[in-house]
């Protein structure tokens, strides 16, 4: 059995750009919170491997997802949750005045940042990103 507290400061950058805390980590999954600071815009991206879970903690914010069926844009609020399936193009943004937080499941575990691969999205990136 394992536990964990948050961590006070961020572990890591996700390939997109959310400063990232580690909070779990098993045979089936991975799960990380992630903060968005105000008015940052993300990198779009897609995994090949690995599909995710999200819950929005705090603030505002918009997803933008598309795959071989639809595309569409979901506004990011607390209590929201949403799903990002494997080969899922995506992208997420922080509207808000107060930074965007949320927990992501990963399943199965997160092999590395070579999981995701940049493409074009929705919207331009904030500048002076990693």
């Amino acid at each position: 059995m394992k536990e964990s507290i948050l961590p006070l400061v961020a572990d890591a950058k996700s390939p997109a750009g959310a400063d990232i805390r580690f909070m779990m980590d098993g045979t089936t999954g991975n799960m990380i919170h992630s903060t968005v600071p105000p008015g940052q815009i993300n990198r779009a991206t897609v995994h090949g491997t690995v599909s995710e879970f999200w819950y929005v903690l705090d603030g505002e914010g918009e997803i933008w997802r598309r795959d071989d069926e639809q595309e569409r844009v979901t506004r990011l609020v607390p209590g929201v949750a949403i799903d990002i399936p494997v080969g899922t193009a995506f992208q997420y943004r922080n509207t808000g005045e107060t930074p965007l937080t949320f927990i992501c499941i990963t399943m199965p575990p997160w092999p590395g940042d070579h999981e995701a691969s940049r493409l074009d999205g929705l919207w331009t990136p904030t500048a002076g990103l990693p």
